[in-house]
């Protein structure tokens, strides 16, 4: 796939699937970039050779790379283009495979993106201050 492809790409996905903005597929790809190139710089100075990234190491990458490109606003951007869960990235990833942007080994599955991390733990409390942990939510009604 030509670069000049995707943007046609995804809009057939959003069409079909609207769950997601196409800032979303942007993200997504931009962030597999910034996961094999760490993973390549990783496994060169064990000297070992370029290999399938899995779920867990694409969804750590895009974790590090949102938190690199957006800082405390990471949560609130990837909720405003409809990625709420690490499942929402596996549903993107999914969408690239299907339309031939992204590929899989017979391994990769759905649900390797389930409930990896929770948001609040991924993209909020890196920012809290030093000895605070996740805020605690109250129930309505109560004091």
């Amino acid at each position: 796939m030509q670069d000049s492809q995707f943007p046609d790409i995804v809009a057939r996905i959003t069409e079909s699937d609207p769950r997601f903005d196409k800032k979303a597929y942007d993200f997504v790809r931009l962030g597999l970039d910034h996961t094999v190139k760490d993973i390549r710089k990783r496994d060169a100075a064990r000297a070992e050779k370029m290999r399938h990234v899995t779920g867990a190491e694409l969804l750590g990458g895009l974790r590090v790379y949102a938190l690199d490109q957006f800082g405390p606003m990471a949560k609130s951007i990837l909720n405003s283009w409809g990625i709420k869960t690490s499942r929402d990235f596996g549903a993107i990833v999914f969408n690239l495979i299907d339309h031939k942007v992204f590929s899989k080994t017979e391994s990769d599955r759905i649900e390797d993106f389930e409930g990896v991390f929770d948001f609040d733990d991924a993209f909020v409390i890196p920012f809290l201050p030093v000895g605070r942990s996740r805020p605690k939510t109250r129930s309505i009604g109560r004091a």
